[in-house]
């Protein structure tokens, strides 16, 4: 199983990034000719968080790729031996699977309304329907499961810390958007969120 983890683990990643981001971002930008990537480089806590997602996600890899090809390295992530069980692993492998379905799911209900950050320059539509009923943010929950399934699947001091400053940084972004979509939406947005979950 470890063999096959090593190989599949990056992979996995890789088609990760590609069906939950690169694909949605370039069918978003034929569908509306607009990029779908919001964050920049001015300094605002919008933008920050942004540069935030983007270092988790290389110190994702990073993790992956000291497990998969540097092993002897892999001690100095200093692993939770204890939590190396059969169970643990393949709830982990279960997790990441769900969370990418959930994601993609996700990504195809809102369909032209999906951004990478705050879009304030084309107002999009409020999307309520499909796992957006029943909960505000689908594609952040599938983000914070998929981070916690892979500390499952290789628990250590690194991939466990990931797990916990994405759902922190998740958080603070949700926040920011929730600000946003009030000022968007009024009260149509008032009566979503009272009726539905900010997570699950």
């Amino acid at each position: 199983m470890q063999t096959f983890l090593k190989i599949y683990l990056p992979v996995y990643l890789i088609l990760y990034m590609a069906v939950a981001f690169v694909l949605p971002t370039y069918r978003t930008w034929k569908q509306t000719g607009v990029n779908p990537v919001t964050f920049g480089k001015t300094d605002t806590a919008h933008n920050y968080i942004g540069f935030l997602m983007k270092l988790l996600i290389v110190l994702l890899f990073v993790a992956l790729l000291i497990f998969s090809f540097n092993f002897p390295a892999y001690e100095y992530l200093l692993p939770f031996w204890y939590l190396q069980h059969q169970i643990i692993l393949y709830s982990g492998l279960a997790l990441i699977h769900i969370a990418l379905l959930w994601v993609v799911i996700a990504q195809f209900q809102m369909s032209k309304s999906w951004r990478i950050g705050i879009d304030e320059e084309n107002k999009t539509e409020l999307v309520t329907v499909g796992l957006f009923s029943i909960s505000r943010n689908p594609i952040f929950l599938g983000m914070i499961l998929s981070v916690t399934g892979i500390f499952l699947i290789i628990p250590n001091v690194l991939t466990f810390f990931l797990c916990l400053f994405t759902y922190f940084v998740i958080q603070i972004q949700i926040r920011l958007e929730e600000e946003f979509l009030i000022k968007q939406h009024g009260d149509e947005y008032l009566h979503y969120k009272q009726k539905t979950r900010r997570l699950l």
